[in-house]
């Protein structure tokens, strides 16, 4: 007995829901300018407000990471080799402050308005040797105050993250280089001056022309050790501030960009103005005096 009455209730359900879909196609049709209304009025809505937020400028600076090495040529892991370290700098209270101050820009104005993420993500055995590049960017409503913001933090990021380890390297290196740089003069003035007693030394004894040969050639020989060791620091150095440092590869600078994106802005107000105006012709529709 209850089986007939649930399979009859059933189709009058399907019947009143094909009623119901049957007067709202009828009600779209004949009030179809109410759709089309809300269509064009939420449109110019959503351009409206895509102008309310008016413009932001934003500035993104290109680090790369210090990769320290031991003196045999092994990978030093520690604070600034670690990607995370930077959001942590560039997030901090005392950071923001720094960069603020220096960018001319009040205290606190930075907070929600840096971002970090982490450039090119190496996978498999040369993740552990990759070199990795992290992305600052900053946005702001001034385009000279973003941009100065952004290069602040990027400076007070590579002051922070390159090994107090790796800057006495640097200082060693450049040190020691000064040192032969001043050897290779002075051996160059002496080279001059044995150059120089050679040529005049044809009308001396052989034993004394054997002498200044002597002393020339002992010249030469210091220049070339000198040459290979200036050779050698330069190089190191290079890798020491190009490879081991961290630095700002890229320098941040402030290029416009809307608050809101006007095309996408006019598509959700269209979206949103169709979806209520064939709700409103619904209800008119069903309010409206019916005929019998």
């Amino acid at each position: 007995m209850t089986a007939p009455r649930r399979t009859r209730g059933t189709a009058d359900d399907l019947d009143e829901r094909e009623v119901d879909l049957g007067r709202w196609r009828r009600a779209l049709v004949a009030l179809w300018w109410i759709p089309i209304a809300g269509l064009v009025l939420g449109a110019i809505l959503g351009v409206l407000f895509s102008f309310r937020g008016g413009t932001v400028y934003k500035a993104t600076a290109l680090i790369s990471l210090g990769q320290p090495t031991s003196p045999g040529g092994a990978l030093v892991n520690g604070f600034g080799t670690n990607p995370r370290a930077v959001s942590q700098i560039v997030s901090s209270a005392a950071g923001q402050a720094q960069a603020a101050n220096r960018a001319d820009m009040r205290p606190g104005a930075l907070r929600g308005h840096v971002s970090v993420a982490q450039v090119g993500t190496a996978t498999g055995a040369g993740a552990t040797r990759a070199t990795p590049l992290i992305s600052l960017t900053v946005t702001g409503a001034k385009p000279l105050n973003t941009t100065a913001a952004a290069n602040a933090l990027a400076d007070i990021v590579v002051t922070k993250t390159t090994a107090a380890y790796v800057g006495v390297k640097i200082r060693t290196f450049r040190a020691t280089l000064k040192s032969v740089n001043s050897q290779l003069e002075s051996i160059n003035r002496r080279l001059a001056v044995l150059t120089a007693a050679t040529k005049a030394a044809r009308n001396l004894n052989p034993l004394d022309q054997l002498v200044i040969v002597s002393q020339e050639d002992n010249a030469e020989a210091r220049l070339g050790n000198l040459i290979a060791q200036q050779e050698t620091l330069q190089q190191q150095l290079a890798f020491a501030t190009q490879v081991e440092s961290a630095k700002i590869i890229i320098p941040a600078r402030a290029v416009k960009a809307s608050a809101h994106s006007r095309r996408s802005s006019l598509l959700v107000g269209a979206l949103i103005g169709l979806i209520l105006g064939a709700i409103v012709a619904i209800v008119v529709d069903a309010r409206s005096p019916r005929t019998a």
